[in-house]
């Protein structure tokens, strides 16, 4: 089986140490591309770098997160335009609403949000997405552009780190919108809604990533001493989402897989 982790903060401080351990442990289970988070400036040259240094295993994502909102200038979206013109960063993001924690200012979010759909639009690379009790305005931003551009001009999205309800995945399925499922699926205390809820995701429209180093899965025995989560725990979530969805691990695998290739026009 091959995996594609479409979610890895692999720039984060705690990989520093043994970062090519973790890819080797990721490899060694089956994950055989991964793409790495931007959600800042320099995050995302960060993430540029190392798919520079990991060609054709590393990609790179280049964006603002909602959180880092509140520095969103002319100048940061030029620069980000810069890095869209080059091969290795493969969607717009990590971009979107978070008002569940409201590190930046909610009107700063919505314009930083807004830009960077201009900025898919413009450069027709799939948006990478973020969004926490925030549900109404983004889909509210997400349709203005639609209406706007016309859907055949909106590149795909992907709601990365899927966690909300019912209503809100159907909201996304309506839209044509992917989901990215992460470990939060294993999560006895918050996530045990998503499994039956991913049984509604069409193999189509699914991705699986970690998020790492967030989000160890909590079903994950022994769990590590340090608590870290890494791309290799990315074959645990889907032998948990296959369970879930009555499949074979296999099957939810290369589906996966292949989604995620075409999506993001991995090779």
């Amino acid at each position: 089986m091959q995996f594609v982790d479409i979610g890895a903060n692999l720039t984060h401080e705690s990989f520093r140490h043994d970062f090519d351990a973790v890819l080797a442990r990721a490899r060694n289970v089956g994950v055989t591309q991964l793409v790495v988070t931007g959600a800042s400036l320099q995050g995302s040259r960060e993430a540029l770098e190392l798919a520079r240094t990991h060609s054709g295993v590393l990609f790179a994502t280049a964006g603002v997160h909602p959180h880092h909102a509140g520095d969103f200038d002319a100048d940061i979206e030029a620069a980000l335009r810069e890095l869209h013109a080059l091969p290795e960063v493969v969607a717009v993001g990590e971009t979107g609403l978070d008002y569940h924690r409201n590190f930046s200012p909610r009107a700063a979010q919505l314009f930083a949000f807004e830009r960077q759909l201009e900025l898919a639009a413009d450069c027709g690379k799939p948006l990478f997405l973020h969004q926490r009790d925030a549900h109404g305005d983004f889909i509210a931003c997400m349709d203005n552009v639609l209406d706007q551009r016309g859907r055949g001009r909106i590149p795909r999205a992907v709601v990365h780190c899927f966690t909300g309800k019912k209503d809100e995945l159907f909201d996304y399925l309506d839209r044509d919108f992917f989901i990215g499922i992460t470990g939060w699926i294993c999560d006895e205390r918050r996530g045990t809604h998503l499994r039956e809820l991913v049984k509604s995701i069409p193999a189509s429209r699914l991705m699986l990533e970690t998020d790492a180093p967030y989000l160890l899965p909590r079903t994950v025995k022994p769990a590590p001493s340090h608590r870290r989560n890494e791309p290799m725990y990315l074959a645990h979530i889907c032998a948990e989402v296959a369970r879930d969805r009555g499949e074979d691990v296999a099957v939810t695998a290369a589906n996966a897989a292949a989604t995620a290739r075409e999506f993001f026009g991995l090779p």
